[in-house]
């Protein structure tokens, strides 16, 4: 099994003919996502043509050479005319609330918003009404989401693991990727890069939440970085919820006081949103905390057994 994104689920790129949409759909495609449509309201009724070279755990299910995929004007009528339930976004700030709040209203049922550097206020708005339709959102500011071996809907490197049992959510991009990389050869369920800015669609309670129901995933790895207090309250969740081992990483130890480090929620006040404070929260509740992504990977495995 997988969290939130299957085999089974059918794509749509919003934002497709644009140069990231562009290469990170190829990407997609030749990793085995079923990529169906892309929408762009000026290139509506188009084909666009991607030059695909397959790679990652699924290459030998995907063919090599031209995929055609379509160009809609909306996200209904791409929905209608493909069945497709999942959206990704690759739309520039200033156009992802309108971007998102069209793919809520089409009723797509996750929506993956890669953008970043969206107002604070946009993402407000859109997860206030995406939550009202019960539409999952995941970002923005985020690499998306991967369950190898299955599909792959963001940026997301598909060649760095393959399918296991290990469940991964984490607020940074590349400290997701590198936790793949650490423990590829386990390998994962589902890896969430659920985004790192002050206001995001999916939280670390979601990801923890859907991966202690999920038969198939035996440890989570959840990785954290100083500011806000999520990881201090899906402590707390994990305390009264998850009964799976849990392994933590938080990023930024060595951060200066006062100043925003790399995400826009990144930023320490006094004690409060510091990655000591973080660790000994989660510790408090039988997580396994490493002070490196390795010394990380290195719990996972002594907790798995291998």
């Amino acid at each position: 099994m997988a969290i939130f994104l299957t085999e089974n689920d059918r794509v749509i790129v919003q934002g497709m003919t644009g140069s990231e949409g562009t290469k990170h759909t190829t990407r997609m495609i030749a990793s085995g996502t079923k990529v169906v449509g892309g929408v762009n309201p000026r290139k509506a009724g188009q084909i666009q043509k991607f030059e695909i070279e397959p790679y990652g755990p699924m290459a030998d299910q995907v063919e090599a050479g031209t995929h055609e995929v379509p160009v809609f004007g909306t996200v209904a009528e791409a929905k209608a005319s493909t069945g497709a339930e999942v959206s990704v976004v690759f739309v520039p700030p200033r156009f992802t609330k309108d971007a998102v709040l069209e793919a809520i209203d089409a009723q797509m049922r996750l929506v993956v918003v890669i953008t970043e550097g969206v107002p604070v206020q946009d993402s407000v708005e859109f997860r206030q009404i995406a939550a009202d339709k019960g539409v999952q959102i995941i970002g923005p500011n985020c690499p998306g989401i991967i369950s190898p071996g299955q599909s792959n809907v963001g940026i997301t490197p598909a060649d760095i693991t393959g399918r296991g049992r290990i469940g991964l959510v984490s607020k940074s991009g590349t400290l997701t990727y590198q936790m793949m990389y650490e423990l590829g050869d386990l390998g994962f369920t589902t890896c969430i890069g659920i985004g790192g800015d002050p206001v995001i669609g999916t939280t670390h309670i979601d990801a923890l939440r859907a991966f202690q129901d999920d038969d198939e995933t035996d440890l989570i790895v959840m990785i954290g970085e100083i500011g806000g207090d999520a990881e201090e309250r899906a402590a707390e969740f994990i305390r009264e919820n998850v009964t799976k081992p849990v392994v933590g990483y938080v990023a930024g130890f060595t951060a200066p006081e006062g100043k925003t480090m790399g995400h826009a929620g990144a930023i320490v006040s006094g004690s409060s949103g510091t990655a000591e404070a973080k660790k000994e929260a989660l510790e408090a509740v039988g997580v396994k905390v490493g002070k490196t992504p390795t010394e990380t990977a290195n719990l996972a495995r002594e907790l798995l057994g291998k």
